[in-house]
């Protein structure tokens, strides 16, 4: 019999050990506990991730008091299963499925779909609609909770498979758990059960004397601080330290991180005494709760000038606007035209465009228009920050590129890279946001202040308003085609919002006008881009880098021409993409010296995608009969894509392996895990070169105390860059282990084979453990290192295909089939590849049918919260087909290619397409939300009368 009191709260059956504050949610309550499978993704009860049972009850743990739950028992997914060691059901089901990439939002899903009965399973999109997930697109989250299989939507022209037989002439023969297989994701347990540790998860008796940070961020555009008053803040029991712009060093940086941080203008200060946008930070308090951190935010009193802004790229062009950066040096910050707040400006043409114009059959002209999209990653920035006890400064973080953010704290600080360490835990969720350094600098600069622990953890409202973006463009495109199905011009004058800050602005505008126009053959190529500054929110780094949006408005461009022309889109495709072979130009005459061929399967996505959407002509149509109605029409749609494998200028990755006393693996890299499935790979690619399984090898990785540099995980390098260190090391590794084996047996190396935990020398088994002690004993470390520099470079190509019945009364649209075929190369793991895919696909669909970061007139974002901002939800995203094209990359590790950004880039113009082979009404402006597509089929006489 429980002896419970009705104030007490039960946690997973033991009695809680603290009382909860006034006012405090049980979210924070249940993690002051140490329960950190309970997440924080929303502050409001959108997302999902703080699902915990109350008396068997799933509820949202952020907006449900702590004190509501004295007298009751408390479950969370820790105590989810009945008996000690063992899984829940449906943590098993989402094991076996791997219905999760990142996990951040797994233990929420989990906690809530336990509670199914047969009922509730078979109406997911009702009943899982307060559980949001951004990586994985639900399919594998719907497969998991009614504890299904794939049902083979993901396929390959081989029906053999790829990665079947061998992995090409000279390689091992491929085993179980090697390249090919779907091999589990190491951390899926720790998932399932809570346990993986993302940032901030760590134990309290780990960071004793720990100080939480908040920010002062300005209500003002454009502003100068005259004056800031602490003197209440520092008041206010438990307010340790309040930082300003004074204590900031002067050192200029960009938040963004590349290999060379040349790449970026140094426009940005850790605490500034100009702002540039509503929310950008003003002054740090630090203290010893959250609570009180806040309460000195609110006291401190601040002076302003307050200055004119401008909003619009197009008003920030115009002689006599507002300078964004007007103080700066060009040539010092690296700033294109600062008395113009441009940012950076590109101008090129290759052949004679005008000509070609003269001489066309067709042409169409059209402005296109991308949003504003925020990247949504369930787990907001954030980092910790200590010194250790040799006075080594130490960085937790959320961060895709550990190695970047310890260079950039070290420029910032004058500390040598070897007095920092920086650690990334496993990450939820990135698409580029996380490329930068949002709270590494300021927990930085407190703690070296301080000399103790100092967290900040972003809320979702700072997110959206002080994170970063992805870039809107304003794209204005004119291009031409003959009748015989031509492309023989193309011309487009770009215009991209920098925000206030020259972050990722620079690459983003010349990648984006990079790949989008090379996939086509076309002989009059001109292009005038501008990236320039604006006083709102700052964009970024954001999955397609660019692509996504010149994409967007290049393949709606080819459909309007092959209409025009009278042919067929895909046809029209075909005939003017590249081949291998050609040249890929896109604003220089000769092509990138180190961007080549490693294969080719654009012409067989191509092929894929139109006989799926062939073979689902016949299918869908009796559906669109039978269930919609006369005021529906359906059309189908298709676009492609292309990106180089690599980001340019060289992207370094160091891999060390080494074999352990028990005869296993242990692989240490710098890339980090986010949900891009880098840890599985760099698994298989070394359980490949080893002859042994993915099982035997486990993975340390994103911390820059185990090898000397990584780039990062960004740019899809994760299996194309970091993954060829780590298959160089293996494969240096195997050949050492054999020399040793050899010379122990006294044989000749040749005659020495790795198989599984063992090497077989001449018929004669060696096991690997005993092989380490023979070697340790003779002081020898068997051990390899492998690097890789990022060149030369492959390309990956995606296809995208839709068909969709639209409303022509109402604006509705429904997708009743989507389907991508992607050039991945060899997949080293299909059902992780399939889940990047799919995961891309949802994130485009969000971001083309209603995600739109909206600034109001005076520059504040006003969708600020996850109820105002739509990412997909489990009813919004459909099934798709996924298939991958047969293809074998030469430059890639055993063939195989990147597959993260990339499926992204052709949705939105696939689904354009396709309303606009329905309606006959072409959407040039993102996001195709229901009340445009019904206000631009009212205004083209599409409404039906009503009698």
């Amino acid at each position: 019999m429980s002896n419970r009191t009705d104030r007490d709260i039960e946690i997973n059956g033991v009695p809680a050990s603290a009382e909860p504050r006034p006012g405090q949610c049980l979210r924070t309550f249940l993690r002051e506990q140490g329960n950190f499978g309970v997440k924080k993704g929303c502050d409001g009860g959108d997302c999902g991730a703080c699902t915990v049972h109350v008396d068997g009850t799933p509820v949202h743990s952020c907006i449900y008091p702590a004190v509501r739950a004295g007298g009751h028992a408390v479950t969370t997914v820790e105590g989810l299963a009945p008996t000690s060691g063992a899984l829940h059901p449906m943590q098993q089901q989402f094991l076996d499925r791997q219905g999760f990439q990142c996990g951040f939002c797994t233990a929420g899903m989990v906690m809530t779909a336990a509670t199914f009965d047969e009922e509730q399973k078979a109406d997911l999109p009702r009943n899982l609609k307060g559980n949001l997930c951004r990586c994985t697109g639900y399919r594998a989250i719907a497969d998991a909770v009614c504890g299904e299989a794939a049902h083979g939507e993901s396929s390959h022209p081989d029906p053999a498979g790829p990665g079947s037989g061998t992995a090409g002439e000279g390689q091992p023969e491929l085993r179980p758990g090697q390249l090919g297989d779907d091999v589990p994701a190491p951390a899926g347990l720790a998932i399932v059960t809570g346990t993986a540790s993302f940032t901030l998860d760590v134990p309290a008796s780990e960071l004793p004397g720990l100080l939480h940070l908040k920010l002062l961020r300005s209500p003002h555009a454009h502003a100068r601080v005259l004056s800031i008053d602490a003197t209440e803040a520092l008041r206010i029991p438990g307010v340790a330290a309040v930082f300003t712009h004074e204590d900031a060093p002067a050192q200029l940086f960009s938040t963004a991180q590349h290999e060379l941080y040349t790449d970026d203008p140094d426009d940005t200060r850790v605490l500034d005494d100009i702002v540039r946008f509503v929310g950008q930070r003003i002054a740090a308090v630090v203290a010893d709760t959250v609570a009180s951190a806040e309460a000195g935010v609110r006291a401190l009193k601040v002076e302003y000038q307050v200055l004119d802004a401008v909003f619009t790229p197009q008003d920030a062009m115009r002689p006599g606007a507002p300078l964004v950066h007007g103080d700066k040096d060009a040539a010092t910050a690296r700033i294109g035209r600062p008395e113009r707040n441009i940012v950076a400006e590109l101008h090129s043409e290759l052949g004679d465009v005008a000509a070609a114009f003269a001489a066309a059959d067709f042409i169409h002209e059209q402005t296109y228009r991308t949003q504003r999209v925020q990247h949504t990653a369930l787990e907001t920035h954030a980092a910790i920050a200590s010194i250790d006890d040799g006075g080594r400064l130490q960085v937790r973080t959320s961060s895709q590129v550990p190695f970047l953010v310890r260079r950039t704290l070290g420029r910032l600080f004058g500390l040598p890279e070897e007095r920092i360490r920086v650690v990334a835990g496993r990450v939820g969720g990135g698409f580029g946001g996380k490329q930068e350094v949002l709270t590494e600098d300021i927990v930085a600069l407190a703690a070296l202040k301080l000399r103790r622990p100092v967290q900040l953890e972003f809320t979702r409202t700072e997110q959206f308003t002080a994170s970063t973006t992805r870039h809107p463009f304003t794209i204005r495109l004119k291009a031409a085609a003959s009748q015989a199905g031509q492309l023989t011009a193309l011309q487009l004058d770009v215009l991209t919002n920098a925000g206030a800050y020259g972050n990722h602005s620079v690459g983003v505008m010349f990648h984006g006008c990079g790949e989008s126009l090379a996939v086509y053959n076309c002989a009059n190529k001109k292009v005038d881009a501008h990236a320039v500054y604006t006083h709102t929110v700052p964009s970024g780094a954001f999955r397609g880098y660019g692509l996504s949006q010149m994409i967007f408005a290049i393949e709606s461009a080819v459909d309007e021409l092959a209409a025009g022309i009278g042919m067929d889109p895909m046809e029209f495709r075909r005939r003017n993409m590249v081949r291998e072979g050609d040249d890929m130009l896109s604003t220089h005459p000769d092509p990138e010296e180190d961007v080549l061929y490693g294969s080719y399967g654009l012409d067989q996505c191509t092929r894929l995608v139109q006989d799926a959407l062939e073979r689902g002509r016949e299918r869908y149509r009796d559906a669109a009969l039978d269930d919609l109605g006369p005021d529906w029409v359906t059309g189908e749609g298709s676009a492609l894509s292309m990106i180089d494998t690599v980001p340019p200028r060289g992207h370094f990755a160091h891999s060390k392996l080494r074999l352990l006393p028990d005869g296993s693996y242990q692989v240490d890299v710098g890339t980090a895990e986010f949900g891009n499935g880098t840890t599985t790979v760099h698994a298989q690619l070394a359980a490949t070169a080893l002859s042994t399984t993915a099982g035997r090898v486990t993975v340390r990785q994103s911390d820059t105390d185990l090898v000397d540099h990584d780039s990062g995980a960004f740019g899809s390098a994760g299996t194309v860059v970091a993954g060829k260190a780590t298959l160089a090391a293996a494969e240096e590794l195997a050949v050492r282990i054999r020399a040793f084996a050899a010379g122990i047996r006294q044989v000749q190396s040749s005659g020495c084979v790795l198989e599984g935990d063992a090497v077989v020398c001449e018929g004669t088994r060696v096991p690997l453990s005993e092989l380490y002690d023979a070697a340790a004993a003779a002081g020898v470390e068997l051990s390899a290192a492998g690097h890789w520099g990022g060149t030369p470079r492959s390309v990956a190509f995606n296809v995208h295909g839709f068909r969709v019945a639209v409303n022509t009364g109402t604006g509705e649209l429904r997708i009743l089939q989507s389907v991508q075929a992607a050039d991945a190369g060899v997949v080293v793991n299909p059902r992780q590849c399939r889940g990047q895919i799919e995961g891309g696909i949802a994130q485009a669909l969000g971001a083309a049918l209603y995600e739109e970061v909206r600034v109001d007139d005076a520059g504040r974002v006003t969708t600020d919260i996850l109820r105002h901002y739509h990412i997909p939800s489990f009813a919004d995203v459909p099934r798709s087909e996924v298939y991958f094209a047969d293809t074998s990359d030469k430059l890639g590790p055993l063939g195989a290619k990147s597959m993260s950004e990339s499926p992204f880039n052709p949705v939105a113009p696939a689904l354009a397409n396709a309303i606009r082979n329905a309606t006959g009404v072409r959407f040039a402006e993102l996001p195709i939300a229901r009340d445009k597509i019904y206000l631009a089929l009212k205004e083209a006489g599409r409404i039906p009368s009503r009698h």
